[in-house]
């Protein structure tokens, strides 16, 4: 299938980046959400995010006001209607992507490829909810959308090889490097980033090292970019801890199980960065 028009469900953090990408690549995009006002915020994220790449020489003033004209917000479903494609990017929530899956099935024409940004539910059980399993494809992009290369192109036991397809020559038109997975809770970053995540704070819990001191053992050790405890406060610790609970509940296994420090942060309200404070301080919130 060719795809001409773009819709992306959802215009918070990530959603608002997927649109970006979509539209910066060419094509007619339609975000949505539940309100107008939630709209109006999401879309002046995006000309924010159009703007720095602007001031950075990244993006010339021709290319971003050609992208803001691809780009429409709404709030009605049926005004996706005519797309070819359709990324959700909701709360990850199952029973609310039941609800939206459902009515967006009624309304979008039936050719159209259905995908979700989802990082730990299975993309088997939301294809259920629609009458076009073999149309459905998990498409996980990373935070920040219009910086981070990967996307993981997920394929369920009933995705057709032309969908799937469709979604991959997709990814790489928007300027991303796709990689194939199953359809496993995590696919394949979640799968071995959660238990390294969840194993560092085993790991401060058991005394093994300082938080300061564990982070700058695995940027200097490892070579990795941020350590750990930098990375889950970034990622939010009551994100960490949702999806570690998901992935716990398919596979059963210890790895994936929250430890006790983890859950009483969350339930402490010290998220990380976007709470002001999580294994580090970020200032008054």
């Amino acid at each position: 299938m060719k795809i001409r028009k773009v819709g992306v469900l959802g215009c918070g953090l990530m959603g608002s980046g997927i649109a970006e990408v979509a539209a910066r690549a060419g094509y007619e995009t339609v975000v949505r959400e539940v309100s107008q006002e939630v709209v109006d915020k999401g879309l002046q994220k995006i000309q924010g995010s159009l703007g720095k790449a602007v001031e950075k020489g990244k993006l010339d003033a021709g290319e971003r006001d050609a992208t803001l004209a691809r780009l429409s917000g709404v709030v009605g479903l049926d005004e996706l209607a005519d797309c070819d494609l359709v990324v959700e990017a909701i709360v990850e929530n199952l029973d609310e992507k039941k609800k939206t899956f459902t009515a967006l099935d009624e309304v979008v024409k039936k050719e159209a490829v259905f995908a979700s940004n989802t990082s730990s539910l299975t993309i088997t059980q939301m294809a259920m909810f629609t009458r076009r399993p073999d149309q459905f494809v998990g498409l996980h992009f990373f935070n920040p959308v219009p910086v981070m290369k990967l996307v993981e192109v997920v394929r369920t036991l009933l995705t057709s090889q032309e969908a799937y397809d469709t979604a991959f020559e997709f990814a790489r038109s928007i300027g991303k490097e796709p990689i194939a997975c199953r359809d496993n809770s995590g696919f394949v970053v979640n799968r071995l980033l959660v238990p390294y995540l969840l194993d560092a704070i085993r790991a401060l819990e058991e005394g093994v090292g300082s938080v300061e001191d564990i982070d700058k053992g695995m940027q200097l050790g490892c070579g990795y970019p941020m350590g750990p405890f930098t990375l889950l406060d970034f990622v939010g610790l009551d994100t960490t801890y949702y999806i570690a609970n998901i992935m716990f509940d398919e596979y059963h296994e210890k790895r994936f199980a929250s430890p006790p420090l983890l859950k009483q942060m969350v339930q402490a309200g010290r998220l990380g960065k976007k709470s002001g404070r999580g294994f580090y301080e970020y200032g008054k919130k």
